[in-house]
C-alpha cells in the first residue's frame, strides 16, 4: 500500500466491511445465540435431552465430564462457523465511486501489476474526461 501512496500521493484509500446475505447474517447470529445457551447448559449440567426423553449422547456426557473442555470446544467450533458465515472475502476497488476491482466476479485478488495498471488506466481516463468537459465549456 505504501508503494501506491508514493505514487498516487493524492489518492484516498478506505477499508469497509462488505456485509454477507442477510441469511448467513441471521444463521451466524442464531449459531451465537445457540453457543451460548450450550455452554450455559453445560456449566449448570443441565441434561437438555431428558426434556424430550432421550437419552444423552456420549459426546454430552463427555460434554459433562470436562466442563472446561467442552465449553472452549463449543465456543471456539461455533466462533469458526460464524466468521466463516459472516466472511464475504470481498475485495472491491473503486476509484471516484467506479467500480475497477471485484474480487467477488474476478475470483483473485489483484497483483501489484494489475492494481498500478488498473490505477493509471482510470487516471488517464479521468485526465482525458476532464479535458473533453473542459473544451465543451
Amino acid at each position: 500500500m505504501g508503494f501506491i501512496l508514493k505514487r498516487y500521493p493524492d489518492i484516498r484509500i478506505e477499508g469497509e466491511n462488505y456485509l454477507p446475505l442477510p441469511i448467513y447474517r441471521h444463521i451466524a447470529s442464531f449459531l451465537s445465540m445457540f453457543k451460548l445457551l450450550v455452554i450455559g447448559l453445560i456449566i449448570i449440567g443441565k441434561d437438555p435431552f431428558a426434556l424430550f426423553g432421550v437419552q444423552a449422547p456420549g459426546i454430552w456426557v463427555w460434554g459433562q465430564e470436562n466442563k472446561i473442555y467442552a465449553c472452549m470446544m463449543v465456543f471456539f467450533f461455533s466462533n469458526m462457523i460464524e466468521n466463516q458465515l459472516m466472511s464475504t472475502g470481498a475485495f472491491e476497488i473503486t476509484l471516484n465511486d467506479v467500480p475497477v476491482w471485484s474480487k467477488l466476479e474476478s475470483g483473485h485478488l489483484p497483483s501489484m501489476q494489475q492494481l498500478v495498471q488498473i490505477l493509471e488506466n482510470e487516471m488517464k481516463m479521468n485526465v482525458h474526461m476532464d479535458t473533453m468537459s473542459h473544451h465543451r465549456s
